[in-house]
């Protein structure tokens, strides 16, 4: 797009220039409050004039971490109680990848197809198609990719499967939710083959879907979770949460089985921490998602707009080709509203807007999706 941004509060972005821009994106999912929120920006700028990089792992204790990790699993099922922060949603899948293999002995894993978990070495393994990843082959070997929502491929889950990885939704295919019985039938098989679930909540989590994790509303729980992007309130902050005794295991043969520099950074985690007390003070911030989604589809009707799919205040918009997708986008821009496309669903505009976003700014931001549309 070519923006120089000067600055940025609430929904919106302003560049070098001036001109105010409705941001319909927020640094895909992470600006869960909005940009410049004060309870985030205060935490921030206090946790900086204290103390900033120390020892992340290791010696010392840090409030801002430890404060995040006990409330942060006061919101989960108790099986998963313990929380390694990180820097970035590839990396919890990284670390989780490793401590499946770790628990279970095995170093098969299965994800879907049209998933993508990030694009480090073996995050980039579980993606499919390989587009993005073909010029760095070879990866991990061992991965298989199920068809999301098929029950046949589940015999895909044998006993070589050290994990199967999930999103909660498919946010690259373009927003497409699982079926409850099919998840449902996963976790059933994960457990006659004693392969480990993992969730990524990477964009799906901390109230994008109008429950704080998406896992909620399927009554399944996954062995390790994965969150990012909104949990860090636009601080670079990562997470991937399970059993403690399963956590454990890396810290024997060998004691240091996963270790990071900069994960759980005090700065990340104080932002994190203002980002969750606000999610769970301000309650009206979840509970009014559904309402804001159904406002979106009421007013995005257009006869250039063949579907919209949508999870809480997220959406795919699906149109003709990637060619009247791109052309909508550069019509969004010049008229101040920021889109964007799908990495496998380039017939569809992506929106999600920051939880904070009002009525009025919605109606706003579909009257220029309408005029983008021509």
């Amino acid at each position: 797009m070519g923006l120089e941004i000067a600055g940025g509060e609430g929904v919106y972005l302003h560049d070098a220039s001036g001109k105010r821009y409705l941001d319909l994106i927020a640094g895909i999912g992470v600006s869960a409050l909005g940009h410049n929120h004060p309870a985030v920006v205060e935490a921030v700028q206090k946790q900086a004039g204290a103390y900033m990089h120390t020892l992340v792992y290791g010696e010392f204790v840090l409030a801002p971490q430890a404060e995040l990790a006990a409330l942060v699993t006061a919101q989960l099922p108790e099986e998963l109680n313990n929380v390694y922060f990180v820097n970035s949603g590839a990396e919890a899948t990284e670390g989780a990848m490793k401590l499946a293999k770790r628990a279970t002995g095995r170093a098969g894993f299965i994800s879907a197809r049209h998933s993508y978990h990030g694009s480090t070495q073996g995050a980039a393994s579980l993606q499919w198609p390989k587009d993005f990843t073909r010029a760095f082959h070879p990866l991990l070997p061992g991965v298989n990719h199920l068809e999301f929502n098929s029950d046949a491929d589940l015999d895909l889950i044998t006993e070589r499967t050290a994990a199967v990885i999930l999103e909660t939704v498919q946010a690259e295919w373009g927003i497409r939710k699982p079926r409850p019985e099919w998840l449902r039938a996963v976790r059933q098989r994960c457990n006659e083959t004693g392969a480990l679930l993992i969730f990524d909540e990477i964009q799906a989590g901390m109230g994008r879907t109008g429950t704080l994790f998406a896992f909620e509303q399927y009554g399944v729980v996954p062995d390790i979770l994965l969150l990012a992007k909104g949990f860090g309130g636009g601080m670079p902050l990562g997470a991937f949460i399970a059993n403690k005794k399963v956590m454990d295991l890396f810290t024997e043969n060998p004691v240091l089985g996963h270790i990071t520099t900069f994960g759980g950074h005090p700065v990340s985690c104080a932002a994190g921490l203002a980002t969750l007390k606000t999610l769970l003070s301000e309650t009206e911030l979840i509970s009014s998602v559904r309402a804001k989604e159904t406002l979106f589809h009421q007013l995005l009707v257009h006869p250039k707009i063949r579907d919209v799919r949508s999870a809480g205040l997220w959406f795919a918009v699906e149109l003709a080709d990637f060619d009247e997708v791109r052309t909508t986008i550069a019509n969004c821009l010049e008229h101040g509203l920021i889109t964007d496309w799908f990495l496998w669903n380039e017939r569809s505009l992506r929106i999600a807007p920051p939880l904070t976003i009002t009525e009025e700014e919605i109606r706003e931001a579909c009257r220029i999706i309408l005029v983008a549309l021509g």
